[in-house]
């Protein structure tokens, strides 16, 4: 299983692909309690930061550990995590689908 720094490492070295979101998402670990926010909305290097499970976001993602570490490795379609129950949205799925494109980039 994946620690959340080692999550928000994985996400930094996609820096380049993800300062294209233009938006807030945070990812909220079912696992671990953890929250990871990641701020792509000024048009640098994003921010990938530690966050509390209450900062607003324009989207929030709420899946284990173990399937964002999958998803951001392309072992796991995002579309096969959200049919699944794996993975749960709020906010704009739009925002969601754009961002599964970036992290799947190599």
């Amino acid at each position: 299983m994946a620690d959340a720094e080692s999550l928000m490492a994985g996400m930094r070295t996609r820096a380049d692909a993800l300062r294209r979101l233009g938006y807030r998402v945070r990812f909220d670990l079912t696992d671990t309690e953890e929250s990871i926010m990641l701020d792509a909305t000024g048009g640098g290097t994003p921010s990938i930061e530690a966050a509390g499970g209450e900062e607003e976001a324009d989207t929030v993602l709420r899946l284990s550990s173990a399937d964002l570490e999958k998803l951001m490795r392309g072992k796991l379609s995002p579309m096969l995590a959200f049919s699944t129950g794996r993975l749960r949205v709020e906010g704009s799925k739009g925002v969601a689908l754009k961002l599964g494109g970036l992290l799947d980039e190599d």
